[in-house]
């Protein structure tokens, strides 16, 4: 979505249906190195489209790599099949572990001179045990921050390095699987003519993130010998082929936060649960055992291999004690399950929390604390205890540092049973792995109407309402109703149609308008799926729409097509009566002005800019005459409603409306500042 500052939910009541996931990080940024590193082309199909899968694509095209992008997910990689990449070479790898920790190890193997960094964070989440296992190898990889962090130089411009291979390869397993599994991937493009040898020191975390890539490796054709989760050995004479196509499964970590949404939330009215489809109960991602962690706190879930069905079954959830070093990305949305669970709830054994995105332990804690929840945080583990009644819960803006799972876990706290707003700052930080995130969690909850947020922008003819209350929307990340183009497209439709603007054809004209198939999409507006943005504005519309907007019949039909755009998160609405007749119990009301000269100044300047001839006093005296008509009309007619906030614009610029009711409207949200 849209990087807005904040996004407000509403308290949610219910949810169901089905949600489609997208595709698997883990499995997408794999592939792509995979076939990157391959003989041959791989079709790879539903390909996860996101912040990390698009630095890893522009990686590979900077390498030499043959990228493809089809577009629904399909993309085609020629690998290098043993080629040298192109050197040298600077790689902006963002924040995305699953690219800077593989292309490491893979491009010090295959030689060449290369940068690779990433955003702030990613130098300061670690690689030194990498670095330290590729250097006993012979690489040549340094530093050029602090020791230990990206950003890294790797230096064989004379090509391959000359590689000690006799020995086993040693690193650490502790503090990120990625390390373990960007050896496993670059390792086989070494083994001409030797096994080669991998042992890992200390307990192996994330164990199910190296059956993936174990998975996968063999699906490219090398065969990894396993020893427990201490040894493994790559084959003398493992050889990358492409598989020819590969389709990657949806992500079973972006699974978990509907699967807890169905655990939580009570069922929509004629739904049966929650349907999620993509990723099944035979899934090689390790994150699909969140499924048992969600059983044991109570929610029903039955599936196939590639859908799982949620119902909320105990209530309140029940508090688990879990080890959670199989599922880590997965157990952050257990914490926030947490919150509607009845006792304390402990997960342990997710240290690797503090190395990810952020510092996850710390930044649960502080979060949770927000909502009013009692958490007790230490080196490896959370405690979490809910607040007691539904009292003691606290509307909270969420702090996501910039870590698209804290984003995504938080939007679960709009269930809260105190029904109040939880404010998720940074929303677009979920582009990171799941950019339609809040789309989908919004086509499948549901809100009480009066929980979702109104803001009305009523006032005159060309008073700049319609460029007000789209800034505003875009700003918000709410929908927008443009009310005036209702009765501009009824005008044009009823054109199109041979229908004359007569009160007797009023029946007709109403009948019209109930069925408007229209579309707000971003400042464009869509009849039956053509663009009449600029057909609807041309002056003899909006003289036709006035005399539409006169019949009652017609303005009736409208209201309730009005009333549907009032959906989640929340709605800017401008026209003429959105605060008196349409939402009069909206949660904030502007009434928008401008003097009859600035307004047809504006309106010359905009007409010239399109290349239509015309004068500011003919069009200060139709817009005069418009204002007395819209005044005095006997339904509903132009005035501010008795609680609307005036506000002229004469001598304002765009941005200072804009801030005007944002500044307005953060005053009526209930988070401290």
């Amino acid at each position: 979505m849209q990087r807005t500052p904040f996004l407000d939910l509403p308290p949610l009541a219910c949810a169901g249906g089905s949600v489609a996931l997208p595709g698997s990080k883990s499995i997408s940024n794999r592939v792509l190195l995979l076939a990157a590193l391959s003989h041959g082309t791989t079709q790879v199909r539903s390909l996860l489209d996101s912040d990390d899968t698009r630095v890893m694509l522009d990686a590979l095209r900077q390498l030499g790599c043959g990228v493809d992008e089809r577009g629904g997910g399909l993309v085609r990689i020629t690998g290098l099949g043993g080629a040298q990449p192109r050197s040298p070479a600077r790689l902006f790898l963002g924040n995305a572990g699953t690219a800077m920790r593989p292309l490491t190890a893979a491009l010090a193997l295959l030689g060449g001179e290369y940068e690779l960094s990433g955003i702030a964070r990613m130098h300061e989440r670690p690689i030194g045990d990498l670095v330290d296992a590729l250097r006993q190898l012979g690489c040549q990889v340094a530093y050029l921050g602090n020791e230990g962090y990206p950003p890294l130089r790797i230096a064989h411009g004379g090509g391959r390095p000359a590689l000690q291979l006799d020995a086993p390869i040693r690193v650490r397993g502790d503090v990120s699987s990625q390390f373990l599994t960007a050896l496993l991937m670059a390792l086989p493009l070494t083994a001409d003519t030797q096994d080669i040898v991998i042992e890992v020191a200390g307990e192996l975390i994330s164990k199910p993130y190296i059956h993936i890539t174990l998975e996968l490796l063999a699906r490219f054709g090398i065969a990894v010998q396993r020893e427990g989760w201490r040894r493994f050995t790559i084959p003398a004479g493992s050889r990358y082929h492409s598989p020819g196509e590969i389709h990657v499964e949806a992500d079973a970590s972006s699974a978990s936060y509907f699967i807890a949404l169905g655990a939580i939330a009570a069922g929509a009215k004629g739904q049966n649960g929650l349907n999620i489809e993509g990723v099944g109960l035979d899934s090689i991602q390790g994150d699909i055992r969140f499924i048992e962690a969600a059983r044991a706190m109570g929610a029903q879930i039955t599936g196939s291999a590639n859908s799982l069905q949620v119902q909320r079954g105990t209530w309140p959830l029940r508090a688990i004690s879990l080890d959670c070093n199989h599922i880590p990305d997965a157990a952050m949305t257990l914490a926030v399950m947490a919150l509607y669970a009845e006792g304390t709830t402990e997960l342990t054994n997710i240290a690797s929390w503090r190395v990810k995105e952020t510092d996850r332990i710390t930044a649960m804690a502080t979060e949770l604390r927000k909502l009013g929840a009692t958490v007790d945080e230490g080196a490896d583990y959370l405690r979490i205890t809910p607040p007691a009644s539904p009292a003691e819960w606290r509307a909270a803006s969420i702090h996501t540092y910039d870590d698209h799972r804290m984003a995504m876990c938080f939007a679960l706290a709009a269930f809260n049973p105190a029904r109040l707003p939880v404010r998720i700052e940074d929303p677009g930080c979920v582009a990171k792995t799941y950019p339609d995130y809040f789309h989908a969690l919004f086509a499948v909850t549901k809100a009480a109407s009066a929980d979702i947020p109104v803001i009305c922008i009523d006032g005159p003819t060309a008073s700049g309402k319609g460029t007000l209350a789209a800034a505003v929307a875009a700003r918000l990340g709410y929908r927008l109703l443009d009310s005036g183009a209702l009765y501009r497209l009824t005008a044009l439709a009823a054109s199109q149609a041979g229908i004359a603007i007569d009160p007797a054809n009023e029946a007709a004209l109403a009948q019209l308008a109930a069925s408007l198939p229209v579309r707000f999409q971003a400042e464009c507006v869509l009849l039956a799926g053509a663009d009449v943005t600029d057909t609807i504005r041309q002056e003899t519309i909006g003289m036709q729409a006035s005399a539409v907007s006169r019949l009652p019949a017609v303005r009736q039909a409208l209201v309730a097509l009005q009333h549907g755009f009032r959906q989640l998160p929340g709605l800017v609405a401008d026209g003429r009566d959105m605060g008196t007749v349409i939402f009069p119990a909206a949660n904030l009301k502007v009434y928008l002005t401008a003097s009859a000269q600035c307004r047809a100044e504006r309106r010359h300047k905009q007409l010239i800019s399109k290349g239509i001839s015309t004068t500011i006093d003919s069009l200060r005296a139709d817009l005069e005459a418009r204002d007395a008509s819209d005044m005095q009309r006997s339904t509903a007619p132009l005035k501010p409603a008795q609680d609307a906030l005036l506000l002229d614009s004469s001598g304002l610029t765009v941005d200072q409306t804009v801030a005007q009711v944002l500044d307005w409207w953060q005053a009526r949200r209930p988070f401290s500042a």
